[in-house]
């Protein structure tokens, strides 16, 4: 089954973005070590790290998902601006390009595309969206 659900999954996101608005899907990715898939959920902010000064700057946290998953977020604040005020224990939605790796997968992409190649990303927190 799990298979079936992999392969219909990896179908639609050839037809067209995938958007998937739960932690099942970032779970799947995970399991399955997907990259570059489209994925929008959120999550509740566990710990935020420095920002990585090193080539484009970034600002990045580690989101807790609801299945308990950590997933984190590298937001370009070269490209977009950098959510102020942010602590441990907010919610912030996103949308952005998920990539695997072993400690849950890493959002990027989470910000407009000034060349218009690659979908437009953000994050959501205290009523803002940030991209």
């Amino acid at each position: 089954m799990k298979g079936l659900i992999l392969f219909l999954s990896l179908a639609l996101s050839l037809c067209s973005p995938a958007i998937w608005a739960n932690d099942s899907a970032l779970q799947q990715a995970y399991d399955y070590q997907q990259s570059d898939i489209q994925l929008q959920g959120s999550g509740v902010v566990e710990r935020i790290l420095p920002d990585d000064n090193k080539g484009s700057r970034h600002q990045k946290f580690i989101l807790r998902l609801d299945s308990g998953q950590t997933l984190l977020v590298a937001h370009n604040i070269d490209l977009a601006p950098r959510i102020p005020y942010l602590k441990e224990g907010d919610t912030v939605a996103f949308y952005g390009e998920y990539e695997w790796n072993h400690q849950g997968g890493v959002m990027h992409w989470t910000h407009k595309d000034p060349r218009n190649n690659h979908e437009h990303g953000w994050l959501k927190h205290g009523g803002k969206t940030y991209q």
